[in-house]
């Protein structure tokens, strides 16, 4: 008997929604994989050391990994209105020269940062310190950083933690671009080969379909794993960060994903990718 596939994705509500399925085994005709549950930092490190089968990175990082592992079209997290927040304890605060806690250096949301800083900063801010995403909002609000990029269900909880919104990555994108924001990229080994490939993307469809079809039959899951046990919260995370993109990239997901990465390409910050790796 083959080894079960490695699968790495974060315990967040929308992660553990979609897959809720095909990591129990209800996906007809999908093996089972052997899931591991990591922080987004985590596992933009395990794709650049070409550990594990299949994994959510951040799409900052999947220039560094397209030789290894291809992007699948589907599973992951794109869309409007979702998009990272710079938070700080004071509204309006200045970042320049600032310390700002986020959640990887090879985030999707530092990589928004730094082209949203170019303009919104000129006086550049100050160091960059890596926290795991639940702890950032703590950092800020205890002053051991100035400020913070966050992600997730963030989004509906900072003010719990006495902080302010400076800017919102998602809605500086979509003014400037019109396109979706693409924040999470579901990605697989090349070496398992192109048909293997094709039916782990018919899996993880199936699994999102079978979330929308029976979104009772996740909850356990999801909350089990949640950062944020508040199921309201969670029902917010999934509506969010779960919906047509995720079945299917589609053109419009693609063409979100190669302006990210061009753009990025463009300031230096990432290495030019070859369109042709993104298919």
């Amino acid at each position: 008997m083959a080894d079960p596939l490695q699968v790495a994705y974060s315990p967040c509500p929308n992660d553990t929604f979609v897959f809720h399925a095909w990591a129990h085994g209800l996906v007809p005709g999908a093996d089972t994989p052997e899931v591991t549950f990591a922080d987004i930092d985590i596992t933009n490190g395990l794709a650049e050391r070409g550990e594990g089968d299949v994994l959510k990175i951040s799409y900052g990082q999947l220039p560094w990994v397209l030789d290894e592992y291809a992007l699948l079209p589907c599973g992951g997290a794109l869309g409007r209105g979702c998009g990272p927040l710079v938070l700080a304890r004071e509204p309006g605060a200045d970042l320049t020269g600032r310390t700002v806690a986020v959640p990887s250096e090879r985030s999707t949301a530092y990589l928004l940062f730094r082209l949203w800083a170019a303009k919104a900063v000129p006086g550049g801010f100050g160091s960059i310190v890596v926290l795991p995403f639940h702890e950032i909002m703590p950092a800020v609000r205890d002053g051991r950083v100035d400020a913070g990029l966050v992600i997730h269900e963030a989004r509906f909880t900072y003010r719990q933690y006495g902080l302010h919104q400076l800017a919102d990555m998602g809605e500086a994108w979509e003014q400037e671009t019109g396109l979706p924001i693409p924040l999470g990229a579901i990605v697989a080994r090349r070496s398992l080969g192109a048909e293997r490939l094709r039916e782990l993307a018919d899996g993880i469809r199936a699994s999102v379909r079978a979330a929308w079809a029976d979104p009772a039959a996740s909850r356990a899951y999801v909350l089990e794993h949640a950062q944020e046990m508040d199921p309201a919260v969670a029902d917010q995370h999934i509506a969010l960060y779960v919906n047509e993109f995720t079945a299917d990239l589609g053109e419009e997901g693609h063409a979100a994903v190669r302006a990210l990465l061009d753009r990025a390409a463009d300031e230096g910050l990432v290495p030019r990718v070859d369109p042709a790796q993104l298919a």
